[in-house]
């Protein structure tokens, strides 16, 4: 069977192990335990139909949009190639039709499960209790979007997840305050933070969360941080929002320094 023949042949189904796409902390594709080698131009491929999700993707939007400096032509082209040098199983990991590209059924992409956790967590009708929250919890939103990736099609899809996790983790450092899980709500914030240096709502949960388990000095050591961070940066200040959750600190401290 030609390469031409191969791209256009539909794909059988997936059968024995379960398989997984990862796209949080970067790509990879894993079949039972075991990662399968997906050669560089067919990763693309396979993550751009993967933040499609189920939806039914057609050729033509697949080649422009992954090769956009290429003719039609070529676009096709490259695409045709990027499918024939999937191979086994992974190429199983796609419903291959001759008008469109989906992803096959029985593939999970870690991304769709962390974002429904992530709304779940903010998701006011929905209690802590109901959540079970742990240490995973701020595994599953502490990781980017294909870091490393600057492709145009993904870029949207990064910074819509960024933002998404960002607010999840703040509220999920709230939800541990309010249970006492102390360690948590500062892990959950520190994540937030480490994401973004510069959110003034992720410092104000990490400076919430020191406070809450009782040790003010690490709370005035992490805004007095932000606060130089910030003013390098952008030469900006805290606003009096922030600065009223360490005001009695820093009164009470002889010495006290700000900008």
């Amino acid at each position: 069977m030609s390469s031409y023949d191969l791209a256009f042949s539909p794909s059988p189904a997936l059968s024995g192990p379960s398989a997984s796409i990862a796209l949080l902390g970067g790509f990879d594709l894993v079949v039972g335990d075991e990662p399968v080698t997906v050669p560089v131009g067919s990763k693309r491929l396979l993550a751009f139909i993967a933040l499609n999700y189920r939806a039914a993707v057609p050729r033509a939007l697949v080649a422009g949009s992954l090769w956009p400096e290429a003719s039609e032509q070529g676009a096709n082209t490259n695409l045709r190639s990027a499918l024939s040098r999937l191979r086994g199983l992974g190429r199983q990991a796609l419903d291959i039709c001759p008008a469109e590209l989906r992803l096959a059924r029985e593939v999970a992409v870690d991304l769709y499960s962390a974002r429904s956790l992530a709304q779940r967590i903010l998701d006011p009708r929905v209690p802590a209790e109901e959540l079970d929250l742990n240490a995973a919890t701020v595994d599953q939103l502490s990781a980017d979007l294909l870091p490393g990736w600057y492709d145009e099609w993904m870029l949207p899809e990064a910074e819509q997840w960024r933002q998404l996790r960002l607010h999840a983790l703040e509220a999920l450092t709230g939800n541990f305050i309010a249970t006492k899980e102390f360690a948590g709500a500062v892990t959950a914030a520190h994540a937030a933070v480490q994401a973004d240096p510069l959110r003034e709502s992720s410092q104000a949960s990490l400076i919430r969360a020191h406070l809450a388990e009782g040790n003010p000095s690490e709370a005035l050591y992490g805004f007095e941080r932000y606060e130089q961070h910030l003013h390098d940066e952008l030469g900006l200040r805290p606003t009096p929002r922030l600065r009223r959750l360490v005001s009695e600190l820093q009164r009470s401290r002889p010495g006290n320094r700000s900008l």
